[in-house]
């Protein structure tokens, strides 16, 4: 029988997105594989947890992609990216907690592309007058990948409705990052 190995990552995204101690049992069964078969694939954790980093640094950098985040208001890029992100949102949400322990020169170059896009995008929103300037782009961008992640469980743990995913965090994270004009 053959193995789709991008359904495998798939299947232990979503695993570990809802246990992220699961052992690798638990992510085989949740694959419908055996350990063995997981371990021909995937040598352990480690190197498990690596293909599910390269899988969601691709998933976000085409997110990004499919954003434009050049185009239209700096707010308006923010809504679209938060849109297309929410396909990899629980994929995120494990990596963003589990990449500091697995992290390689590889995976560390992943993550700074998107923090370099992310934060010009806030960057260009505080450029513009639509963010305010008190707040960091590092800071906004740790931000959104907090309320995404957050989001996420929400969802997953039937708290709050897909359908709402991205209005909620893109207007948290706005409402919050907008430049206020004092009277």
């Amino acid at each position: 029988m053959s193995v789709d190995r991008d359904q495998v990552l798939r299947s232990a995204a979503a695993q570990l997105t809802r246990k992220g101690s699961s052992t690798m049992d638990e992510v085989a069964r949740a694959a419908g594989i055996s350990r063995a078969t997981l371990h021909r694939h995937f040598a352990g954790r480690y190197a498990l947890v690596r293909a599910l980093e390269e899988l969601g640094i691709q998933e976000c950098e085409a997110a990004l992609e499919a954003a434009r985040l050049g185009e239209d208001s700096a707010e308006e890029a923010l809504r679209r990216l938060v849109k297309e992100i929410q396909p990899a949102a629980g994929l995120l949400a494990f990596l963003v907690t589990e990449n500091q322990l697995f992290e390689d020169d590889a995976q560390h170059e992943g993550w700074s592309r998107l923090d370099d896009n992310i934060g010009a995008l806030f960057r260009r929103g505080q450029e513009g007058g639509e963010f305010r300037i008190d707040l960091s782009p590092a800071w906004l961008t740790e931000a959104l990948y907090g309320l995404v992640g957050a989001g996420a469980w929400a969802v997953l743990d039937g708290r709050v409705a897909a359908k709402d995913f991205t209005h909620m965090i893109a207007e948290l994270l706005i409402g919050g990052a907008q430049r206020r004009v004092e009277p």
